[in-house]
């Protein structure tokens, strides 16, 4: 028997191209450093690789900050 596979992630979520630069949509993991990129939940920020969690204090603006 063959697992299933969960797919490819799609990468093109993960950034935005204006003109020539690159921009990241997506916030990154402070412990895991680049190119990990946190999950977007309602009130909080989460990696999958360590478990890292940030929790949103007004769930309603949701910050772009670094």
């Amino acid at each position: 028997m063959t697992k299933d596979s969960k797919g490819q992630v799609s990468v093109y979520k993960f950034y935005k191209v204006k003109d020539t630069t690159v921009e990241r949509i997506k916030r990154e993991c402070p412990r895991c450093g680049k190119g990990i990129f946190m999950a977007e939940h309602k009130d909080r920020y989460t990696c999958g690789k360590c478990g890292y969690t940030e929790f949103i204090k007004d769930p309603s603006k949701k910050s772009k900050s670094k």
